[in-house]
């Protein structure tokens, strides 16, 4: 059904660091593959030939063929490949041309010229079968991440498109939109559609893949079938370099004990939504002084509003914060704190990635040009990113301007810092670059929460647990070998036939 021969390509502009090599790969019909590998092998460019958008958005130097039912993709106009080929992206926010969820849903199939009632009837099906209807009739912009994506992935489904194509679809996902996700995946399967899905995380496909490519380079260096999907072990998955392909015998391998005498204390913590009903109350959390602490909790639970009013940023936050014995109200949070959020965009806005880092030292009147610049570039060089520094931030891959904001909060020198999903988007080696950068801050005496659904980020790094449900303080316990069950349970509750 899919074929690449002898494909070579390359961006021009330099948007990813390679494109792909002498490539050749066929795809079959119904089959699910899953495609991996590090930051930058090639991943996005193999799924961008498959559904048009190269050579026809991205600047290219394409040769070889890529062929669609033995028609060259570059020869399509991509109107009418987008008959036949769906896509669902990393960030589903930015494939939504409506402001309403039904009529996102109904977009793909009126521009194909469908009559109204089969439009209906499609949706209608696409709504019973992944039980959307909550979603319905709903504004784009009041959805969660997880919500989005679930829209993004009905709207496919409604065009009845054959071959479906997901760019790292679970990055920005909590583990209940996971499940949501690979029952997604799942139905499709079932369908008969052709399925193929880049990802870093792989747990979730562990049962449902038909084969996995791995790739380095722009090229494929390994093949899988399903049944060495599911016996590879951990340790075989990091001997390739890859995220595991279950979380279930993760272990703790977090040996840093700190013996901080100094606390971080939050009291009171009250903030009421627009709504009026929904709302967090926090009575207490104290927590010592270099402390990596995960913050988890589902969807909903609160955790980035946590975050939010803990840095300062939502004013009329309540409560009072004590750092070091000094205390003073949670909404001067931003003299003490740096967040980096889940979606960094919002984040970075010079034309480099040095003078990026630069401006968080912009605060520091006594330390000179050069030696500003000299500490940027080691921070830069410990996040792998120095070759990067002359690159234009919005220029870079997803896991590189998240590393980029981390460089910039570790710049500012702030006494706690906020990680909102720092890991989305990252390979397995960079997931632990992050991670080791974690705990250096926390041997520097910085004070880091860390709002992550990666489990294996959290046992990498973490010392302690806050876990949040309904906008109230449900848990709060040091992470050690004898805690790491209670922590396990709550990412296993949604996959325990599949991990």
């Amino acid at each position: 059904m899919i074929e690449f021969k002898n494909v070579c390509f390359t961006y021009n502009g330099g948007e990813e660091k390679d494109g792909i090599k002498d490539f050749n790969l066929t795809i079959h019909k119904g089959e699910t593959l899953l495609i991996t590998g590090g930051s930058g092998c090639g991943k996005t460019t193999v799924t961008r030939l498959i559904n048009g958008l190269i050579p026809h958005f991205f600047e290219s130097n394409l040769t070889g063929e890529v062929l669609i039912h033995g028609k060259n993709i570059s020869d399509e106009p991509i109107y009418h490949t987008s008959k036949y080929v769906g896509s669902v992206f990393q960030n589903p926010r930015s494939q939504f041309f409506n402001v309403d969820t039904t009529s996102e849903l109904a977009f793909a199939p009126e521009n194909q010229g469908i009559a109204i009632a089969e439009i209906s009837n499609r949706i209608n099906k696409t709504v019973s079968d992944f039980n959307l209807h909550s979603l319905m009739d709903r504004s784009i912009f009041e959805l969660s991440g997880g919500e989005k994506q679930k829209i993004a992935c009905a709207s496919v489904s409604v065009a009845k498109s054959e071959i479906i194509v997901l760019d790292e679809p679970s990055s920005n996902l909590d583990i209940a939109a996971i499940e949501d996700l690979r029952k997604m995946i799942s139905h499709w399967k079932k369908e008969g559609r052709t399925v193929i899905i880049a990802e870093h995380r792989l747990y979730f496909m562990r049962e449902l893949a038909d084969r996995m490519i791995l790739m380095s380079d722009g090229k494929i260096v390994e093949e899988l079938s399903a049944e060495e999907i599911r016996s590879l072990t951990i340790g075989e998955s990091k001997k390739r370099g890859i995220r595991p392909l279950s979380i279930k015998n993760l272990s703790y391998s977090n040996d840093y004990v700190h013996h901080s005498t100094s606390f971080i204390e939050l009291s009171d913590l009250r903030y009421t939504y627009k709504d009026k009903i929904h709302r967090i109350g926090i009575h207490d959390i104290k927590i010592k002084k270099g402390s990596v602490v995960a913050v988890i909790g589902h969807n909903g639970a609160g955790k980035s509003t946590f975050a939010k009013c803990l840095c300062g940023l939502e004013k009329k936050c309540k409560g009072i914060l004590e750092v070091e014995g000094k205390k003073c109200a949670v909404k001067k949070g931003l003299n003490y704190s740096y967040m980096i959020m889940q979606d960094v965009n919002h984040q970075l806005f010079t034309e480099s990635v040095m003078d990026e880092i630069l401006l968080s030292m912009s605060d520091k009147v006594t330390v000179t040009d050069e030696e500003k610049e000299k500490q940027s570039e080691e921070i830069l060089k410990s996040l792998d990113l120095l070759s990067l520094k002359e690159k234009h931030p919005m220029a870079l891959s997803g896991g590189q301007k998240q590393r980029v904001a981390i460089a910039s909060a570790i710049a500012a020198e702030k006494s706690i810092i906020l990680f909102d999903e720092p890991t989305s988007g990252l390979d397995y080696r960079h997931m632990h670059k992050v991670a080791d950068c974690i705990k250096d801050l926390s041997k520097a005496g910085k004070t880091i929460f860390v709002i992550t659904h990666d489990l294996e980020l959290i046992l990498h790094c973490c010392t302690d647990v806050i876990h949040l449900e309904q906008g109230m303080l449900k848990e709060t316990y040091n992470l050690n070998q004898e805690s790491i069950e209670r922590l396990k349970s709550f990412f296993l509750e949604c996959f325990e036939q599949t991990s």
